[in-house]
């Protein structure tokens, strides 16, 4: 985890915060490996070189097209990358549980939240049933009230849209909802849907880019997210 205290959140002491949305990959799960490995295997399996696993921190994040077009060699037409889809949907489906794990202190503020009943869901822009999947096999005891992945017909994030439904879903206004991801799109998705972005420092991406695109909170380590009293304090 990085070292240093979480940043201070920009937003009215009188806010108080009643949910909680997060990403997954890069936010509770460390995924990366498994990502990388599974997309390197299709990769190579249509004759196109493996890519160095730390590249893939900025390949993910906008679903799993996407993915492989920025993995695959510039100038890769859209039917092979229909394949290399494909592909890496079949790999991923047999390993995505290989190397990733929990975050260390996600467990313990996952846990502290559900003691508090803070309604809990995530927003992600992996595939639906990867996202149900993995959900199930890394949080047995279920703490998400809803878990959305990216729609068959697009991408969930940064559009607003997936997560406003969220919110009406669970009866929440959107500005009382904190949404905590780790890339460009988790913020812009916030900032977007009114929420107030929450970036992770553990995560795939650097502070730079969360500070850019709107995180008015940035926290180092999960337990962080109890230090800002302004949104937090009664949790």
């Amino acid at each position: 985890m990085p070292a240093g205290p979480a940043a201070t959140l920009k937003v009215s002491s009188h806010m108080q915060a009643k949910a909680v949305f997060f990403d997954l990959d890069g936010t509770l799960l460390d995924s990366l490996e498994d990502l990388a490995d599974t997309t390197n295997t299709a990769l190579e399996a249509h004759g196109f070189p493996a890519r160095p696993v730390g590249e893939y921190r900025y390949f993910v994040g906008d679903g799993i097209r996407n993915m492989l077009r920025r993995a695959a060699p510039p100038g890769t037409d859209e039917s092979a990358i229909d394949r290399l889809v494909a592909r890496a949907r079949q790999e991923y489906g047999l390993h995505w549980a290989r190397k990733t794990a929990l975050y260390d202190g996600i467990g313990p503020m996952l846990a502290r939240l559900r003691r508090k009943n803070v309604p809990l869901a995530v927003l992600s822009n992996k595939p639906h049933d990867f996202c149900l999947a993995m959900t199930a096999h890394f949080f047995p005891d279920a703490p998400f009230a809803v878990v959305a992945g990216s729609p068959p017909d697009g991408r969930a994030k940064p559009e607003p849209e997936m997560a406003l439904r969220l919110a009406r879903t669970m009866n929440l206004d959107p500005a009382e909802v904190l949404f905590m991801g780790d890339t460009r799109t988790d913020m812009d998705t916030a900032v977007n849907a009114g929420m107030v972005p929450v970036g992770v420092l553990w995560g795939f991406r650097p502070e730079s880019e969360l500070r850019a695109h709107g995180a008015q909170a940035l926290l180092r380590n999960p337990s962080d997210l109890f230090g800002i009293p302004q949104v937090c304090g009664a949790w």
